[in-house]
């Protein structure tokens, strides 16, 4: 089988939720079946021809913004012609779908992730047209994977379109022990502090999480994300930067820097609101971290019920205030058994597989 996999920025992964799911299934499947990745080569800053086994195809086109579009459209007309299967992940191949002829469309499995026209980084009008593209998408392809029970009944809901539900993994995280060089260059590890790794943009909750933890001073909050890469991100630094409770770190890539800073902390704060499940969130589940993750649904069926949750500033402030009393090895401990149970790449990747060759 020649199988191709679309809608990302490219492998090795340093990016998001979709990369790191196109690793692993290279990682795993790459010895049994042909796998070609498609990559942006404005977006990469290698140019690997092949990578795990994977063969790598560059197609020379942002996967940014609204050149997002024509980058996945691009890759996707180039990997029909190919390939006997396509993942295809994320909503930017939308609107080519009507104009595929039927044994075209019936090679390709789609996963949405989350609801993207719901992101408040979108303009309205970006937003009407990344519905349509996603309309598009269910309505025409093979195979559907929803990651997340809420996808499921939302794609059911709002397409009457049946899906297989395959979740992300969390088994890459590892709990990594402090050392006295991490003390020095991170002095917030000798002490209790919050944490989150995320993508600064708004509907990740960021200033309501800054706000209500720039309140207190019981808890530094540890956040890493990619502070430079938006006019969002970087005016939203420079406002809270000066706050003596807040630890802004940029985006960290080495996984084995960021292991130790993950695994180490009191409280793992989830702020994504805009539905799937956030591969970050099974990490943190897989290290046994106790969880607190904003109320969006997505997030509840995610960790089957188990984290603590808050709706707005105020409830997220109150939770901060009492945290010593939170039983937090129970709460760690009980995230950590779902995650052992439901996010393993191994099973994860063997799933995919097997809705890959249904059609």
């Amino acid at each position: 089988m020649r199988l191709a996999i679309v809608g990302i920025r490219g492998i090795p992964n340093n990016y998001g939720g979709f990369e790191t799911l196109a690793e692993y299934l290279v990682k795993y499947l790459a010895d049994q079946i042909d796998i070609t990745v498609y990559c942006s080569s404005k977006d990469m800053d290698s140019d690997l021809a092949e990578y795990n086994g994977a063969k790598l195809r560059y197609v020379p086109v942002t996967s940014h913004g609204a050149f997002g579009i024509l980058y996945d459209t691009l890759s996707l007309l180039s990997a029909i012609k190919r390939n006997d299967k396509i993942i295809l992940l994320g909503f930017g191949g939308g609107f080519l779908m009507p104009f595929l002829s039927r044994k075209s469309k019936k090679k390709i499995t789609v996963n949405i992730g989350g609801l993207d026209w719901k992101r408040n980084k979108w303009s309205p009008s970006a937003r009407k047209v990344i519905k349509k593209a996603e309309e598009l998408l269910i309505r025409n392809c093979g195979n559907v994977i929803s990651d997340n029970i809420g996808i499921r009944d939302y794609l059911l809901g709002e397409y009457n379109r049946e899906s297989t539900l395959i979740a992300y993994g969390g088994d890459q995280a590892m709990k990594k022990g402090i050392t006295d060089e991490f003390r020095q260059q991170y002095p917030f590890l000798n002490s209790e502090y919050a944490f989150i790794v995320t993508r600064i943009q708004e509907d990740n909750n960021i200033n309501l999480m800054l706000d209500a933890f720039s309140a207190q001073d019981q808890l530094p909050f540890v956040i890493v994300g990619n502070w430079n890469n938006s006019e969002y991100g970087i005016e939203t630094k420079n406002a809270y930067v000066d706050k003596p409770n807040l630890i802004l770190l940029d985006a960290i890539y080495n996984r084995d820097i960021l292991d130790v800073l993950r695994s180490n902390c009191t409280l793992y704060i989830h702020g994504h609101s805009a539905g799937g499940t956030n591969p970050s969130l099974a990490e943190a589940m897989y290290l046994g971290l106790p969880v607190i993750a904003f109320a969006s649904g997505y997030n509840e069926y995610t960790t089957g019920n188990k984290a603590l949750y808050f709706s707005n500033g105020a409830e997220l402030t109150e939770i901060i205030k009492n945290y010593k009393s939170i039983d937090r090895k129970k709460v760690g401990s009980e995230l950590k058994q779902i995650a052992e149970k439901d996010y393993r790449w191994e099973h994860i990747t063997a799933r995919y597989k097997d809705v890959v060759a249904l059609n």
